[in-house]
């Protein structure tokens, strides 16, 4: 068996720490799980949060939305705040902000702490996750290593959804709530006790930030994401749906417009010059929106309906997780061989096979074999559709915009997940609110209308993934 050596680059100066690549590797990694993880982790303790803080029913969604709003609205100025003070500078900034959110989290005897502090983990993550990233890029150069490395962090990006509701409901149903916050603490302080003395930084830029572009990036983006969360939760007639969605489009258009005029500006508009990456970039967006909900969907099946412990909920989808971190071990091997194309189409089609297989739930659907088929389908689906756009887009971009190349790339995926889940969510209550029956039926109604959504968002992932070049990366 053929092993691929990771490299990383001289010491730029005496007084750099030593590198050690896989010190290194391991540090990134664990600190993007740790992000990722977040997204998902609270979701089977939300019962028990709103039991315990005295959440109300509409509140009780922003336990979820604050951290999404702002983790997706300031990811574009992290990256680029990285390219110009320093990477490593930002993500040790990041990651302390995060873990100490993460304490104070788990200690909040209020809901409005609790809501304050996943605004900070939103904040903390969106400095520490785009430098992730870059870090990972600008340290190992080497064509293979970067390969391989790049592929392990987007399968450690998305089987971070499935481990996260595994997590949630063993630490839920074991200890309480609280400890899914706590979690964080102890891998937040390894990360920067490693990161202080094992990461290098590159060379900083003198430059001024594009403090225009961040006011419209971070404004459009975070005026699009709670429309999103607003047409999820009042429906897309509502007044503030349709200003905030209006808002975020006018910003976003203005946004373009300063970019193309900025000397530095925070996103390079040539980094989707290239097709290859102009594709990757449009899945990124396309891929978490069909993909993603399946998560936030069945959870409620599997409680609601089956009845299921949270426990329980989180082992059932211990197949999803286990095939996206298998497949992350051979996308390094099947990329240089195959080329993105083939891997793409594949891994869409899986996911769409995955989707119009939960179409067919019904009240009393067992686990076997239905939903485990369904399981398998989109574990691997997500990996060999998702694994290879990270390297795509980050493979080829130059160094010094590697903070920005990232940021745009986590930006799109967050930005995606929150739309698709608004439009399901929406498609999810038309579809219960016309259904009869009981509970569980119109909750099956619901959900099944949502599937079938998802799959005609893949369907479109599907189409763009036709369009990769017929390359192979470079051996």
């Amino acid at each position: 068996m053929t092993t691929t050596t990771l490299s990383a680059p001289p010491r730029a100066d005496t007084g750099s720490p030593r590198v050690r690549p896989g010190i290194a590797l391991v540090t990134l990694l664990t600190c993007q799980l740790m992000i990722i993880l977040d997204v998902t982790v609270m979701n089977v303790a939300l019962p028990r949060i709103r039991a315990d803080l005295d959440f109300s029913p509409t509140g009780l969604s922003w336990v979820m939305d604050a951290y999404t709003l702002v983790f997706g609205g300031l990811l574009l100025l992290g990256g680029r705040a990285g390219d110009l003070f320093g990477r490593k500078r930002l993500f040790l900034a990041g990651t302390v902000v995060f873990t100490v959110a993460s304490l104070a989290g788990g200690l909040a005897p209020t809901a409005g702490w609790l809501i304050a502090a996943r605004v900070a983990q939103g904040i903390g993550g969106a400095m520490a996750a785009p430098n992730t990233l870059a870090l990972l890029t600008t340290t190992f150069t080497e064509p293979k290593a970067r390969i391989r490395v790049l592929a392990l962090f987007s399968g450690m990006s998305s089987a971070g959804f499935a481990v996260g509701l595994l997590l949630g409901g063993l630490l839920t149903e074991w200890l309480s709530w609280r400890s899914v916050l706590f979690i964080n603490v102890p891998f937040g302080l390894v990360v920067v006790a490693l990161a202080l003395r094992y990461l290098p930084d590159a060379p900083r830029r003198p430059a001024a930030l594009d403090l225009p572009g961040a006011v419209t990036a971070t404004a459009s983006v975070g005026a699009l994401v709670y429309g999103f969360i607003s047409a999820a939760t009042d429906g897309w007639g509502n007044l503030t749906t349709a200003l905030s969605l209006s808002a975020g489009v006018v910003l976003l258009l203005a946004f373009l417009v300063v970019e193309r005029r900025a000397a530095a500006p925070l996103l390079p508009l040539h980094l989707f010059a290239d097709r290859s990456r102009a594709a990757a970039y449009a899945n990124m967006f396309l891929g978490p929106m069909a993909g993603m909900s399946m998560f936030f969907f069945l959870t409620q099946y599997l409680q609601e309906v089956r009845g299921m412990s949270a426990l329980a909920t989180g082992f059932a989808f211990l197949p999803t997780a286990v095939l996206m971190f298998a497949i992350i071990r051979l996308i390094p091997r099947l990329l240089p061989r195959f080329g993105p194309k083939p891997l793409t189409v594949i891994g869409t089609l899986a996911m769409l096979a995955g989707l119009l297989l939960l179409t067919r739930l019904t009240t009393d659907s067992g686990y076997f074999p239905l939903l485990l088929a369904a399981m398998v389908l989109m574990g691997c689906g997500i990996g060999l559709a998702f694994s290879p756009l990270n390297v795509i887009i980050m493979a080829t971009v130059p160094p010094a915009e590697a903070g920005a190349a990232g940021g745009a790339l986590q930006t799109l995926q967050q930005t995606g997940g929150a739309l698709g889940l608004a439009i399901l969510v929406t498609v999810f209550g038309t579809a219960a609110r016309s259904a009869s029956g009981s509970p569980a039926q119109v909750l099956v109604s619901g959900t099944t209308a949502a599937f079938a959504a998802a799959a005609v968002i893949a369907v479109l992932t599907f189409l763009v993934a036709l369009t990769f070049p017929k390359v192979r990366q470079p051996n």
